[in-house]
C-alpha cells in the first residue's frame, strides 16, 4: 500500500474515490488479521495463559486450553474469511499486486461486495467478542491490571501515527501527527516532509537503524522530552490520535485510557490492549467501506500523463512505519 501511494505521487496522479476504497478496504482486512495473529498466537498467550505459566504453555495451544477449541476454531476461521478479501481483491494475501499508478487493477462485483459485508459484520462481532475476553481474562485479574499500569515496563516517549482531518486514528491516509511525552501536540507534517523531521541512528552493536526526531537529536535510549526516541504501533496511533473514528472502538478507546489515567499512556503492555481496539476500528471500517455505494463505482483507475519525478507513500504497518 505505501508503494501503491508512492507511485500514485510519482507519476502526480490522485486514484479515483472507489479505487482509494478498495485500497482502503484491503489495509483495513490485513490490518484486522494480523492484530488477530499477534493477539491471540505472539503476544497474547502471557495474558490470557498467566504471565505465571510455564512458558511452554504460552502459545495458541495454551490459548486453546484456556479459552476452549470452539473459540480457537473462531479465530482461524474469521482470520481466514477476512484474508479472503486481500486474497480476492489484492490477487494474493502476501504482498497483494493489486497497486497501480493512479488506482488500482480489479474491482469489487456486486458479488463479492455481498460476501465482504458479511464478513466485516462477523469481523466487528468478533473483534467485541475479544476485547470482552480480554475484560473477563485481563481486567478482571487484578494482577493482570497492575502489571499493566505498573512502573516496569514503563517508557515516557514521544508518539507517532497517521491522523485524518479530525485527528482520529486513520490506518491508510493522513498527516504524521507527533505528540511528546505530555500528550502535547509536536509536529504534524505531510508524509512527503518526513525527511525534514526523522533521522536515523547506528549503533555499532546492531545492523537496525534507530529512527529519532531531528528537532530533538540523538540523546541514547533515554525517556522524556529531551530524548528524541519516539514510539510508533497500537497504542502510539491511540497516544497520538483525538479519538477513533468509528463508534465502537471509541467508545473502547475511552474506557482504556480512563483505567490507564488518562493520556498519553507510556504502559508498553498497554499495546496488547490498544491492538484488540484497532481490530475493532478495521472491523468497523471495512464494514463501512463495504456498504458505500461508491466502492462497486467501475473506475477505478486514472492513467498517469505527467512525467515521473518523485514519489513518497505512507501507510500504518502493524508494528512499524512502512
Amino acid at each position: 500500500m505505501a508503494s501503491g501511494k508512492a507511485l500514485d505521487k510519482l507519476f502526480k496522479v490522485e486514484p479515483p474515490p472507489a479505487a482509494k476504497k478498495i485500497r482502503e478496504l484491503i489495509n483495513s482486512a490485513f490490518m484486522f488479521e494480523d492484530h488477530v495473529l499477534h493477539f491471540f498466537y505472539l503476544g497474547g498467550p502471557d495474558f490470557i495463559v498467566g504471565p505465571t505459566a510455564p512458558k511452554a504453555e504460552r502459545n495458541i495451544l495454551g490459548v486453546l486450553g484456556k479459552v476452549g477449541l470452539e473459540v480457537g476454531k473462531k479465530v482461524i476461521a474469521i482470520r481466514r474469511r477476512v484474508r479472503s478479501i486481500i486474497e480476492k481483491q489484492g490477487g494474493r494475501v502476501i504482498h497483494p499486486v493489486c497497486n497501480l499508478p493512479g488506482g488500482v487493477s480489479k474491482g469489487i462485483s456486486k458479488e463479492d461486495r455481498q460476501e465482504y459485508i458479511q464478513i466485516a459484520y462477523d469481523a466487528v462481532e468478533f473483534a467485541r467478542f475479544a476485547l470482552k475476553a480480554f475484560d473477563d481474562i485481563v481486567l478482571a485479574n487484578k494482577d493482570y491490571v497492575d502489571l499493566i499500569i505498573g512502573d516496569i515496563y514503563k517508557h515516557e516517549t514521544y508518539y507517532m501515527g497517521l491522523v485524518d482531518e479530525n485527528n482520529k486514528v486513520n490506518f491508510y491516509d493522513g498527516k504524521i501527527r507527533v505528540v511528546d511525552p505530555d500528550g502535547k501536540e509536536f509536529l504534524k507534517f505531510e508524509p512527503k516532509d518526513y525527511l525534514q523531521h526523522i533521522a536515523e541512528h547506528v549503533e555499532p552493536w546492531s545492523y537496525i537503524k534507530f529512527l529519532y526526531l531531528k528537532e530533538i537529536g540523538w540523546k541514547g535510549f533515554t525517556d522524556g522530552k529531551d530524548s528524541g526516541i519516539y514510539r510508533v504501533a497500537p497504542l502510539a496511533r491511540l497516544n497520538v490520535a483525538d479519538g477513533m473514528a468509528t463508534p465502537l472502538a471509541q467508545e473502547e478507546y475511552e474506557k482504556m485510557f480512563t483505567t490507564l489515567g488518562g493520556k498519553p499512556a507510556h504502559n508498553t503492555l498497554a499495546y496488547h490492549w490498544a491492538r484488540l481496539i484497532e481490530v475493532l476500528y478495521a472491523a468497523e471500517r471495512m464494514l463501512e467501506l463495504a456498504t458505500d455505494e461508491e466502492i462497486l463505482d467501475s473506475h477505478i483507475r486514472n492513467i498517469p500523463e505527467q512525467t515521473p519525478e518523485e514519489g513518497i507513500g505512507v501507510v500504518e504497518g502493524t508494528s512499524e512505519y512502512d
